[in-house]
């Protein structure tokens, strides 16, 4: 049952990459993210109410957020500031390249996470590991390549710098993540509810005092249905992992490499939805990237 729920999380989270750029063509970014972001609030409140007068039901579908302490509401702040800046800098990027491009650098994740467990938690790579980091980094050199096909220069263009810093914030998120629920004892599922509601009231900081003022000088916003579904599909996406992992005979390292593979959906059908080019290249070297994935994941 656990792989049937990898791979629809792994679905979700390709359709997921699909209505971003979607609703991101020729389109406002933070307020985009401001109501994609209420639409995943709009699933945390029943999770929260539910929590706490159906606490039973909840523990037994693995979807229970227990009353916190005090002071991890300030970690969900926190947390909320670095996936909200990921988010923003990856919201941007995505608007302006080629889902072909994206997909694949944000599938590397597991590379940067890896080097930053290196540089925190002093973790020592195997071989495979190595192996797997040397195969994601000589995949970038052949994309920055493929890149100047299409008038992209990833040594100068903003839109790559700036999904390589939504991949690295990206990265302390998840190794921020490992630490709120191994070294502070969180729930998955606390972090998941309190950090979506934080983000709204980051993202409407954001707009309020960044787009609002500025809305008539820079690209208008336009409401399209897969606004909301960016919230939608990502909250379902998690949940389903969640109830995954609380399956006592599920692997995470498989459930971590059906998520990842989530880019081969938003990849396979994004380059022929929005006409990018290269394609049939650029999937040897998404091949390539996702090898490496695999090869630190599974040595993890």
């Amino acid at each position: 049952m656990w792989i049937w729920l990898g791979l629809i999380s792994m679905v979700f989270l390709g359709v997921y990459d699909l209505c971003k750029k979607h609703a991101l063509t020729d389109n406002a970014v933070l307020p985009t993210l401001f109501f994609s972001n209420l639409a995943s609030v709009c699933l945390m409140i029943p999770v929260l109410l539910g929590s706490k007068f159906a606490p039973d039901l909840m523990k037994n579908i693995g979807l229970y957020a227990a009353p916190m302490e005090l002071h991890w509401h300030g970690y969900m702040v926190v947390k909320a500031l670095i996936v909200g800046s990921s988010w923003i800098c990856a919201y941007f990027a995505l608007k302006h390249l080629p889902i072909s491009i994206v997909a694949p650098i944000r599938a590397s994740g597991p590379v940067w996470t890896l080097i930053g467990a290196i540089l925190i938690f002093h973790e020592q790579p195997s071989g495979l590991q190595w192996t797997g980091m040397g195969i994601i980094f000589v995949c970038y050199l052949l994309f920055s390549v493929l890149g100047r096909e299409e008038g992209i220069h990833f040594h100068r263009s903003l839109w790559v710098g700036l999904i390589f810093v939504a991949t690295l914030i990206g990265t302390c998120s998840t190794l921020f993540d490992k630490w709120l629920i191994h070294g502070q004892g969180m729930a998955p599922v606390q972090v998941l509810v309190w950090y979506f509601l934080y983000l709204s009231i980051f993202f409407t900081l954001v707009n309020a005092t960044l787009w609002w003022p500025n809305r008539k000088r820079t690209t208008p916003f336009k409401w399209r249905w897969t606004i909301p579904f960016i919230g939608i599909l990502l909250a379902i996406a998690d949940f389903v992992y969640f109830i995954g992992i609380t399956d006592p005979d599920a692997l995470i390292v498989i459930l971590s490499i059906l998520r990842r593979s989530s880019v081969l959906v938003s990849f396979g059908i994004g380059a022929v939805l929005f006409r990018d080019v290269n394609k049939r290249k650029k999937a040897w070297v998404l091949l390539g990237i996702m090898i490496g994935v695999l090869l630190i994941i599974l040595a993890g």
